[in-house]
């Protein structure tokens, strides 16, 4: 299956069942409330594995409990693949702050531009790691989705850089990319639905924030199970 092929599945896929699509959004309009915001993420984790063993259609909504362990497991996962370029930046930032007010201090400040670089450089070198990290971590969620939710597949480190082999690491950044175009396309289309007061933004979370959730995770599964 060519990235085509798969952006056009993925794009109807949510049209298959609007309900649980308005399900899923008042999810998200009541996500404020932490619970449903775990739900969310679990569901969004139930339609990635159901898609990658062979669900055309949009998963049920039941056993909520292990749906919200799996939202828990998605978030985790998330958490751990973005802590350590948001160290990098934080703490990189801080080191150079901290030195610029030292030097500040002793009078022995030269060159202002120069922290400025340094802080620069640091939020360059957070942000490619970031991005690194952020292919890792989408394959691994699709693994941990192919493992049954084994909270440890999403960490095989070995077993996920194989599996990009396979796929490709140029189809697979290409699938990445369109993938982000898409998402900034449907952004847009919210941003402007919103134009219109209160129905504009209840229209955009209820259907199209979970819409574009819902064709991301189809999106992942169909590059993951037919690489």
């Amino acid at each position: 299956m060519d990235i085509g092929e798969i952006v056009s599945d993925s794009i109807k896929y949510p049209l298959s069942d609007l309900k649980k699509v308005l399900i899923l959004g008042f999810m998200f309009l009541i996500s404020f409330l932490i619970v449903p915001i775990f739900l969310v993420m679990g569901y969004g984790f139930r339609a990635l594995k159901a898609s990658i063993a062979g669900a055309e259609e949009l998963p049920e909504y039941d056993e909520w409990g292990e749906m919200f362990v799996d939202g828990l497991k998605v978030f985790v996962v998330q958490f751990v693949y973005f802590l350590i370029p948001a160290l990098i930046i934080i703490i990189g930032s801080w080191a150079s702050i901290a030195a610029l007010a030292a030097a500040s201090t002793t009078g022995t400040m030269t060159d202002p531009t120069a922290f400025i670089g340094i802080i620069s450089g640091t939020v360059l070198i957070g942000g490619i790691v970031a991005i690194i990290l952020g292919l890792i971590a989408t394959i691994a969620l699709a693994n941990m989705a192919y493992n049954d939710s084994e909270l440890g597949a999403a960490f095989r480190f070995g077993e996920i850089m194989n599996i990009i082999s396979q796929i490709g690491w140029v189809d697979y950044i290409i699938w990445y990319v369109v993938i982000i175009i898409i998402s900034m396309i449907i952004g847009i289309i919210s941003g402007v639905i919103q134009i219109i007061p209160i129905i504009g933004t209840l229209v955009a979370i209820l259907v199209i924030v979970p819409y574009a959730q819902l064709f991301f995770y189809r999106a992942l599964a169909l590059l993951y199970a037919y690489d």
